[in-house]
């Protein structure tokens, strides 16, 4: 008779806990704009452990969708920066997904979308074959989005079909391809596109057949031309092997251009405006700017630190906590930012405005209130400055208001309008430090030559501190370069500093501002096309010699 086996007689066996494997998901970034990023690539991107680059798509790109700390490794060059095969790129993919712990991703950005001459098919089968799973997201392709961009439709009625081929592949027949009715796109290089559209005349396609050529397809630096098969060649002669033509497009439909572009006809296309800005506030702006086609430079002009002495802040705030107050002013951005650090540092959350009435200085403070959970009470409909907010605030009255006191959480360099506004009208105003305005160091030196030269088109001011401190620290603006403001103190002050305003927004908002820079801009269109001339950038009414080159 067998025993029973005692507990500590036991063997205890181990499980094996299964781990997951590593993946990569090769995904297509698209044709350069960077808005044409799939949902689903950006959310692997918010995933990856390692991103993987092609040619086209920046860090700053990947940046702003990736996690902190994400890997980075370019894929379109060598060290030596020779560019990479196929073959090679397959190994650097399978080399990161053996990389990364189990569970971890691996995004392939490619250009364009992944499937469309793009080595997908290597580099798919090197991780089959190292037994990696993998995943295709699709993208957006400079077949569609190119001539699109180009303001050239693929198809139309007349169009009986498209032809989307590789212009670098040896003994490509265009035989077949003579027809003017039907619609060819051709990628790759410039001198292999310049090869293919004289084998596609040679091969019977009309003299006037209609071409239509781009470079740096689908971004704000695009640049493209119509023409026709006949008179193509003189465009390459003139072009840049810097700056190559990426894609042709040969259809009768390039005829509906001028009815049919909408990209490089937005108001400000092609134009560089200076943002003198903290990088924390310029994004809403810098992405207005990007929805009429400008690139904008941050160049920030002051620090916002902390107050010297912070025991001040310190009894504001226990005031408000125990109701000394009927009121908080935001006069800023920067003060509600402000007051709100200061709130989390203490343990103390949007809870503690219970039963105070708030007022805000315009829009955006009182989007960043809203941000924080509370809504303003007061914001002026009129102008949204100081003065605006005291036309709106009411009087100190005796039977309505419980509590006299007013608090006003400011820079320390605020001017006394607003106080001595409100003290006028009967209220009691503890007007507080909450943040320090120190003026930013200068730029780099060719961002400060590049300001006093001329190659901005515009510069936006939202204050006037910004106009102060920007000359202080670069200089001047060019007199050519249109200067936009936000509101008439900021005007004044650019005024007062010799500088010429030409855009003053409709109210003070950064939005509305860049907006009214975006009507100057179809203002200086519709007076070019009047006189019959073609539409000049500000940068480019500049002598000739300190013009840069688009």
């Amino acid at each position: 008779m067998t025993r029973p086996r005692q507990p500590s007689e036991q063997t205890v066996s181990t499980p094996t806990v299964p781990t997951t494997p590593a993946r990569v998901a090769f995904v297509g970034s698209g044709p350069g704009d960077p808005g044409l990023l799939t949902l689903r690539g950006r959310d692997l991107l918010a995933a990856a452990d390692v991103v993987i680059l092609d040619r086209i798509t920046r860090d700053d790109v990947v940046l702003q969708h990736a996690r902190p700390g994400v890997e980075i490794v370019d894929a379109a060059h060598g060290e030596q920066g020779q560019e990479l095969t196929h073959a090679v790129r397959a190994k650097l993919v399978v080399k990161a997904a053996k990389s990364v712990p189990p569970g971890g991703l691996v995004v392939r950005l490619m250009d364009g979308d992944p499937a469309t001459f793009n080595g997908l098919v290597e580099e798919a089968k090197a991780c089959r074959k190292a037994g990696i799973s993998f995943e295709v997201v699709p993208g957006v392709s400079t077949v569609s989005a190119g001539p699109t961009y180009a303001g050239v439709p693929l198809t139309t009625r007349s169009t009986t079909a498209v032809h989307v081929l590789s212009a670098d592949r040896p003994g490509l027949d265009l035989s077949r391809y003579a027809a003017d009715d039907d619609t060819v796109v051709l990628l790759g290089s410039q001198e292999g596109i310049r090869h293919a559209l004289a084998a596609l005349r040679a091969a019977g396609r009309p003299a006037g057949a209609g071409v239509a050529l781009s470079r740096r397809a689908t971004t704000v630096g695009q640049a493209s031309v119509a023409t026709t098969l006949g008179e193509v060649e003189r465009f390459f002669a003139a072009a840049s092997d810097a700056d190559p033509f990426a894609f042709a497009v040969v259809s009768a439909n390039v005829a509906l251009r001028e009815e049919f572009a909408w990209f490089e006809t937005k108001p400000l296309f092609g134009w560089k405006v200076l943002v003198p800005r903290t990088q924390a506030q310029a994004g809403p702006m810098v992405e207005r700017l990007a929805a009429y086609g400008a690139t904008a430079d941050v160049v920030p002009t002051i620090s916002v630190e902390p107050p010297r002495t912070p025991q001040q802040m310190e009894k504001a705030i226990k005031g408000l906590v125990t109701g000394r107050y009927e009121w908080i002013g935001f006069t800023s951005v920067n003060a509600v930012r402000a007051v709100r650090e200061r709130f989390e540092e203490l343990g103390l959350d949007a809870r503690a405005f219970a039963g105070l009435k708030v007022a805000a200085v315009g829009g955006t403070t009182a989007a960043a209130l809203r941000e924080w959970g509370i809504n303003a009470d007061l914001v002026p409909t009129g102008e949204q400055s100081a003065a605006g907010l005291l036309e709106v605030w009411p009087e100190f009255d005796e039977v309505l208001d419980p509590i006299n006191r007013v608090l006003l959480p400011r820079a320390d360099i605020a001017t006394e309008t607003l106080v001595a506004g409100l003290r006028d009208m009967g209220w009691e105003v503890d007007d507080v430090t909450a943040y320090r305005t120190v003026r930013a160091a200068p730029p780099a030196a060719p961002i400060r030559d590049a300001i006093k030269g001329g190659d901005y088109d515009a510069v936006v001011f939202t204050s006037s501190s910004t106009v102060r401190n920007l000359v202080g620290i670069a200089g001047k603006p060019h007199p050519a370069t249109v200067v936009a403001c936000i509101g008439p103190a900021t005007a004044k002050t650019a005024e007062e500093h010799g500088l010429r305003v030409d855009v003053l927004a409709p109210e003070a908002s950064a939005i509305s501002v860049v907006d009214a820079l975006a009507g100057h801009g179809v203002g200086l269109a519709v007076a070019a096309a009047e006189a019959g001339q073609p539409v000049q950038r500000p940068s480019d009414k500049r002598p000739a010699s300190r013009r840069r080159a688009r």
